[in-house]
């Protein structure tokens, strides 16, 4: 069996994780550039934990400047087994009021030019995204909101914009009429990377405004926003706590495959195989190409 290592991606507002236990900071090359920051390696009752600040300290990076394959490529290369991204978002919904965190269970892309696969010229592979998140790190995260009295909301569709601009009212009248539930700037491509590296990954995503669809929230504000994240970030950092502390000491096979994404994906000849491409490979992708 495969020891659990449960990684945590902090978005917005959530810069460290208090509670980790020795810690130590590491700075892991990738051959895929910079991450957004080095890693912060600990535990949390026995479990090994790291955690990596997406936007990094004092929030440098804007989403369209993350290298999202860094930052998946290390965590990988730290035994991450299972990933849950802390995400701001808007809200769609009258229903998912701010404050409110939301389990997404879909994701829809609507980047822009951001790296979205490790694969390409050289070695293609394709995976499948039919259903992005790991159902059992779902039902782990919604037991351990129940265990700390933190409403969680199951199920819904995340819309991942480019940003850093707000949405205008067409765009999030379009996505609201569509049936979404909350729209962010960075679970995509970080959720199909995760995907390749065959990482299980899941999203709490935490509502800080109602975006612009609604008459109380027609001008989003930095500063409107920044009061909800505060008390958004707390509340995550008790839920990750007493997720560690119930945490499957052992990897648990995905029911849905997340954790063997690419054992049917590769599709290019070994021998038409790129071998530059292949070096960079080697933690993603080491398990299958070595076989």
């Amino acid at each position: 069996m495969t020891k659990s290592v449960l990684g945590i991606i902090g978005g917005s507002g959530i810069y460290d994780l208090p509670g980790l236990e020795n810690v130590r900071e590491q700075h892991i090359a990738s051959p895929w550039g910079e991450p957004s920051a080095a890693l912060r390696i600990g535990e949390i009752a026995g479990l090994p934990v790291v955690f990596l600040s997406r936007h990094d300290k004092g929030h440098r990076l804007s989403p369209s400047d993350i290298n999202y394959r860094a930052n998946i490529d290390v965590l990988k290369r730290a035994g991450v087994t299972d990933l849950v991204s802390l995400s701001a978002c808007g809200s769609f919904k009258e229903e998912l009021p701010p404050g409110t965190f939301v389990l997404v269970d879909q994701f829809v892309d609507r980047t822009q030019g951001r790296a979205s696969s490790f694969f390409g010229k050289g070695c293609v592979a394709h995976v499948s995204m039919a259903h992005p998140v790991s159902p059992r790190l779902r039902i782990h995260l919604a037991e351990a909101a129940r265990a700390e009295d933190i409403d969680i909301v199951r199920d819904g569709t995340y819309v991942c914009m480019e940003g850093p601009q707000f949405s205008s009212y067409a765009e999030s009248m379009t996505y609201k009429q569509l049936g979404y539930s909350v729209i962010g700037m960075t679970n995509m491509p970080e959720a199909k990377l995760a995907r390749e590296a065959e990482i299980c990954y899941a999203t709490v995503a935490m509502v800080t405004d109602f975006d612009c669809w609604h008459p109380d929230h027609d001008a989003v504000t930095v500063q409107d926003i920044i009061k909800v994240l505060i008390d958004n970030a707390g509340r995550a950092k008790k839920l990750v706590a007493r997720l560690a502390r119930d945490f499957p000491r052992e990897h648990e096979p995905c029911p849905i495959g997340s954790d063997r994404a690419l054992d049917s994906a590769l599709i290019t000849a070994p021998e038409a195989r790129d071998p530059e491409l292949l070096k960079k490979l080697d933690a993603v992708a080491g398990r299958v190409l070595k076989g």
